[in-house]
This record gives C-alpha cells, structure tokens and sequence, in this order.
C-alpha cells in the first residue's frame, strides 16, 4: 500500500513540474512583443467654405451711415457675382450700430454713427471662394471699408468626409505597423505573432504647407493624418 502511495506522489510531483515548466514557459514568451506605429495620410480637398464679409460705414446722422451701408452691402453683392457666386449663398449676419455720443469715455465731440455689419458667405464652390478672396482689393477699391474687427479676416476651408475616409486609413495604418514588425522580427531572428494590443490613434487634420502663421483652416488642400500604436508578440 505505502508503495502505491508513493508512487502516485512521485507521478503527481511530475506531473506538477512538468505544468509548472510549461506555465513558465508560457508566460516568457507572452512577454516577447513588440511595440510598432503605423501611419498613414491623405490629401483631401475642403469641402465647404464659410467666407465672413465685414464692413463698416459711418455717418454724421444715422440716416446717412444707414444708407453708405447700404452701398456697401450693394458693392459687395456686385463683386461675388462678378465672381460666379450665387446670391443665395450669402447671408446677412451680424449688425451693429453705434451712436459715439452714448458713449460714456468718447468725451465731447461731433456726433458720429457708425455701422458694422457682416455678410457670411457659406459656399462648397471652393475655387471660386478661393479666387473671390484673392480678388477681394477690389471691393476697397469700390469704396468698400473692410474690417476684421471679429475674427481673422478671409475664408475659413472644412472637410467633413472624414467618416468616409476613416476605415480605409486605419487599415493603411494598421498594414504599415505590421511591416515595422516584420522588420524588426527579422533583425532579431524571430517572427511575428498575434496581436497583443491596438490603438487606433487620432486623426488629425493638418494644413498640407505647415509654415509659421499659416493655419490648417486658410488651405483649401489638407492632410488627413493618424498613426495607429500597435503591439504583436514575437514568437
């Protein structure tokens, strides 16, 4: 009886070391991996602009500010169509008006009106918004008092197909990180596993000329960029 006992201990024992080993083993290798990025990027075309037009007019009585605005405003519908852009696509915005007398710190002086106003100019026609703006001096030569009192004067450019560009960047990416893996599979005499961990990463829409002062919003032509941070063991 002490015999059976004792040889179902040893074989237990074994059996034990034998699990113990290969657990072991098993988790050095789920330590082996490596760590890669994948990028990709892709040049896209804005597709829509939003062009805000402000002007200002001023007057000595308000009848007279009112109806220099009024020119102006009429200046400026002449210029986009000379320019090929449809009425339609522009829209009257913002209207202040100032009377320098209710101003409490302007101090004693002739009254003065003046009007500030803004046309927004909402188009997915960017060529012309494009040459429009390049042609804007016209209107100051018409008379027109342009100002950027409320933001960066010139049209703003947006994409908004990025959902549709989405899946097949990722994947870009994804073979991209995969090929640094095999890379460096190779030079450490090894070969790439499964996947151990992803991150998609970010996409980033980027001006496609990256130069001080100019922003991603200015460039009618973009960069669509992401990199994708990857992990696969090595086997």
């Amino acid at each position: 009886m002490k015999v059976v006992v004792a040889i179902i201990l040893g074989i237990s024992l074994i059996l034990s070391a034998s699990l113990l080993k290969e657990g072991l083993t098993g988790l050095k290798t789920s330590d082996r991996y490596v760590t890669v990025k994948g990028v990709a990027e892709r040049e896209v075309q804005a597709d829509l602009a939003l062009w805000p037009i402000r002007f200002v007019a001023t007057g000595n009585t308000l009848e007279q500010a009112q109806e220099r605005a009024r020119s102006s405003r009429e200046a400026i519908y002449a210029f986009l169509e000379l320019q090929a852009i449809d009425k339609n696509a522009v829209e009257l915005q913002r209207l202040d008006v100032t009377d320098t007398r209710a101003n409490p710190y302007q101090g004693e002086g002739e009254q003065k009106f003046i009007i500030n106003q803004t046309l927004m100019v909402r188009s997915t026609q960017i060529d012309r918004i494009r040459q429009a703006a390049q042609n804007v001096s016209e209107l100051v030569d018409s008379g027109v008092l342009l100002t950027t009192d409320y933001g960066p004067g010139g049209p703003t450019y947006l994409f908004s197909g990025l959902n549709d560009i989405k899946p097949a960047m990722i994947a870009e990416a994804t073979a991209s990180a995969r090929e640094a893996a095999q890379q460096f599979a190779r030079d450490a005499n090894a070969s790439v596993g499964g996947l151990r961990r992803a991150n998609q990463g970010v996409f980033q829409i980027l001006a496609r000329d990256q130069a001080p002062g100019i922003s991603e919003q200015q460039q009618p032509v973009k960069t669509v960029r992401v990199v994708s941070t990857v992990d696969y063991y090595l086997e």
